[in-house]
């Protein structure tokens, strides 16, 4: 039988999910930015030779460290529930493989795609996709368990239609292939890299921080070459040497990992002040780390440098060390209400702007806030933001929630 791997709290922790409900929220408000016109360089995204990170580029590092603050916990609360390591595994396995899942399918409905050889508008097949992923992997209540089983059933039979149906390239003859994995198989892949090395490391921060570093060398190692195969527009290679930026932002997961056994890890001799002590020093290590590597690897969030993503770690550690200092030791808590939403559910938070938008686009309709430029731009966004949060608070009401 498994023992726990790490001495956790048992229980929910409030700081966590005010960072996740802020991470997504940012992300909405990102999103509509990026259709915005006459506003601060620092609110887009850099470009990738740029060597320098703005706002929205720490939004992405945001969700992995997340990812990885949450990691422990689930694990220990799987093992508490008496599941072998098989079981284990395969659940781990199963949440990756669904962030995969839909992160393809996403990209497939953004780029690539040949219309004309297609049976259904694109936008139509998106919208599909998103249906077909809350009938699999939406959480019901049905008393009769048969309800379950065909709803998620037929989930699966709408995806499989929709890739079979999918057609892309030039002349419409290339059949569904990841392009890149989208922001969710990304993490799907980092999410799936760190609980295998958490196990493997058996919750020991030494060994954790080994990781890290060999989790840059590895990136180091493999970087050029895969360069060389997006050049060469070969997907086949790019997929065999993509692990450059699955190594890249697994580092920002496990770094997450590590601050949350900093400040969550049953320890007798620590102090409070001695857990901020070793966050700031794991802060300080990392920006150094970055500023060491950056004159070889600039800092690029599209091309994952080791600088970006320590940096990112690092400023996540900053804020994260913040919200638990106000939340859990001050118990500033009434604000959450307003991220609560997306701190509850996460995937619905990510998903239903594109829904919304498959909707407009096969309407024919542009939404009216992204008709505003400069400081009316950022209101409207901030606006929208504000109302996809009160949609997913009617959808937690109803229990309607993606399972992650």
């Amino acid at each position: 039988m498994l023992t726990p791997i790490n001495r956790l709290k048992n229980q929910r922790i409030i700081s966590i999910d005010a960072f996740r409900g802020i991470t997504f929220l940012m992300m909405i408000i990102v999103n509509e930015l990026a259709s915005v016109t006459g506003i601060s360089a620092w609110l887009k995204h850099m470009p990738a030779s740029a060597d320098a990170m703005s706002f929205p580029d720490i939004v992405f590092p945001a969700f992995l460290f997340i990812v990885g603050m949450s990691i422990p916990f689930g694990i220990n609360h799987r093992i508490s529930k008496g599941e072998t390591r098989f079981k284990l595994n395969l659940h781990t396995l199963m949440r990756a493989l669904a962030l995969i899942i839909m992160g393809v399918f996403m990209v497939n409905a953004e780029e690539g795609y040949h219309q004309a050889s297609m049976s259904i508008p694109i936008q139509l097949w998106a919208l599909l996709s998103y249906i077909a992923f809350m009938l699999i992997w939406g959480v019901y209540q049905f008393k009769q368990s048969v309800l379950n089983y065909v709803l998620t059933s037929t989930g699966v039979i709408m995806l499989i239609f929709l890739a079979l149906n999918y057609r892309g390239g030039v002349d419409g003859n290339q059949s569904m292939l990841p392009h890149w994995w989208g922001i969710l198989g990304l993490i799907g892949w980092a999410y799936l890299i760190s609980c295998v090395i958490y196990q493997l490391c058996q919750g020991k921060q030494a060994l954790l921080l080994l990781s890290i570093a060999i989790c840059t060398a590895i990136y180091i190692l493999t970087h050029q070459t895969s360069i060389v195969a997006a050049a060469q527009n070969s997907r086949l290679l790019q997929f065999v040497l993509s692990w450059d930026a699955h190594a890249a932002h697994s580092s920002i997961v496990l770094c997450g990992l590590l601050c949350s056994l900093i400040f969550f890890e049953e320890d007798e001799r620590l102090s409070q002040a001695n857990r901020f002590l070793r966050a700031m020093g794991l802060t300080l290590a990392l920006i150094a780390t970055a500023a060491l590597l950056r004159p070889e690897f600039k800092i690029s969030k599209i091309y994952a440098t080791p600088s970006w993503c320590f940096y990112s770690a690092a400023i996540c550690i900053s804020i994260f060390s913040f919200l638990y200092w106000l939340i859990d030791l001050k118990r500033v808590e009434a604000w959450m209400r307003l991220v609560k939403p997306a701190a509850i559910n996460p995937l619905i938070c990510y998903l239903l702007p594109f829904v919304i938008e498959s909707l407009l686009s096969l309407s024919g309709l542009r939404s009216p806030l992204r008709s505003f430029e400069g400081s009316a731009g950022m209101l409207a966004a901030l606006l929208y933001a504000s109302l996809i949060m009160f949609a997913v608070h009617g959808l937690n009401k109803a229990n309607f929630r993606l399972k992650f």
